[in-house]
């Protein structure tokens, strides 16, 4: 069973239909809507703010989700994707956004609807990403417009993948 901790009197909510690893670490002020899955090593840490997470979103294995001491809280919205190993702090994820693989996104970004944030790349402090486009790069930087396929699938294609996937794993 997963690790969910209580923080200072706060216990983590959850929606209905949620899938958590027996690894994984929610702890604290976390609010997490329907259809969700967190997967193997990842840790979501609302221990010094809140954090608010929407519908049919996935936090897969090693990422870090967590917020800056009373001044940045971490709100994901819906049909979010966040990558192996990435870490996601005190910003705002808007719908239908994919993280990669090891990307970072630092404090107070706003990152608009439907983009992506390429594997690796660094988006720093006060960024503000445009919607319908790829990120890459340290820092991260636009360097495509995303068209309504590619939406399709590389956003909404993973997020639903990944509920596919997590009804393997329930019981």
């Amino acid at each position: 069973m997963a690790l969910i901790k209580e923080v200072l009197g706060i216990s983590p909510k959850f929606g209905k239909d949620i899938f958590l690893a027996e690894n994984a670490t929610v702890v604290g002020q976390v609010e997490m809507g329907d259809y969700c899955s967190v997967w193997f090593n990842a840790v979501i840490r609302g221990d010094v703010h809140f954090i608010k997470i929407g519908n049919k979103v996935n936090i897969q294995d090693g990422a870090v989700i967590h917020c800056t001491y009373k001044k940045h809280p971490t709100i994901i919205g819906n049909n979010v994707s966040v990558g192996h190993n990435a870490i996601v702090h005190g910003c705002n994820i808007k719908d239908n956004v994919l993280v990669g693989m090891g990307a970072i996104v630092m404090d107070n970004v706003v990152v608009e609807s439907n983009t992506i944030i390429g594997a690796g790349s660094v988006v720093l402090q006060n960024c503000v990403l445009e919607s319908g486009c790829i990120y890459a790069g340290v820092p991260a930087k636009k360097v495509k417009t995303l068209s309504q396929e590619q939406t399709k699938v590389l956003i909404e294609g993973i997020a639903d993948n990944y509920l596919k996937y997590s009804e393997w794993f329930k019981e």
